[in-house]
């Protein structure tokens, strides 16, 4: 699934085509998404003109003057620009056409992103209204995590993907966080002393800045704006490096299901217990 660096990176590569660009009209082939488009979805964005385009949490924003556009690319979708006559390829479901002649094309083979027209104030929409602060933000730090934590039995890593704690931290983030943080991915939330959520907070910082940096992580389908992986991969310390030698330290990565997501983690970089509970899988299983 794209996480928050992808859609940076996807905002960040649109930004130059689509602000201040009209919309000229708008092309649907396939209106079964996540949630199936409104009827009338091209005519409330045809003649709009783009304002300015950013992110909140996983969702693209396209702000018009009284509307705004608000993409989530789900599993496996894509935002591209393209030559308004570019003949649409599989899955390639919705086209905004702007008057430059240039072509917004989102494409979704599995269909589990989404297309919202919202009028009136987007922080309301109930999408986005319960979601916790931007973990690039000064609005998220080691005070924030260790406020958020506290009382909490539940261990630190889902904890961190949970999106009303702080937005956009995946699963591969997540487990590079905690590495670089140095806290074992099963230690309780409410244990955490004050230097480790600072260390926690500074660290998924760092992680997210760096990924958004190179584009992004391509595990298997995201591309960018201009159709080009991500290429974070390449620096990834322990996520799928099952059994690999740590960068750090030579020990080899260790890999469990922890609430059916793989987690990662070096053992002697993070020193702590595993839950007997925790069970094996094949690599590459419930990632």
């Amino acid at each position: 699934m794209p996480e928050l660096p992808e859609v940076e990176t996807t905002c960040r590569g649109l930004a130059p085509t689509v602000t201040g660009a009209r919309i000229l009209r708008v092309t649907v082939r396939e209106r079964r998404m996540r949630w199936p488009l409104v009827s009338g979805f091209e005519a409330l964005l045809a003649g709009r003109r783009i304002k300015r385009i950013h992110r909140r949490a996983k969702y693209v924003l396209l702000e018009m003057a009284d509307r705004t556009l608000m993409i989530h690319l789900g599993m496996s979708g894509s935002l591209r620009i393209v030559a308004g006559e570019t003949p649409p390829r599989l899955h390639d479901h919705v086209d905004l056409v702007l008057d430059s002649g240039d072509c917004v094309r989102f494409n979704d083979p599995r269909r589990f992103g989404s297309l919202h027209v919202v009028q009136g104030n987007i922080e309301a929409h109930p999408l986005l209204a319960p979601l916790g602060p931007e973990p690039l933000s000064a609005d998220f730090d080691g005070a924030t995590l260790q406020r958020a934590t506290r009382g909490r039995r539940v261990a630190i890593k889902p904890l961190l993907m949970n999106a009303k704690i702080v937005v956009g931290v995946g699963n591969i983030y997540a487990s590079e966080a905690l590495f670089h943080a140095r806290v074992h991915p099963w230690k309780l939330a409410g244990r955490l002393s004050v230097e480790e959520t600072e260390r926690i907070a500074s660290a998924i910082k760092a992680v997210l800045e760096a990924a958004i940096r190179v584009g992004g992580t391509t595990l298997r389908d995201y591309v960018n704006a201009e159709g080009n992986p991500g290429y974070f991969r390449q620096k990834l310390y322990v996520y799928e490096r099952t059994d690999q030698a740590c960068l750090v330290c030579d020990a080899p990565i260790s890999h469990r299901v922890q609430g059916q997501r793989s987690t990662y983690w070096c053992p002697q970089c993070q020193p702590g217990r595993t839950p007997r509970t925790a069970r094996r899988s094949r690599r590459g299983a419930a990632q």
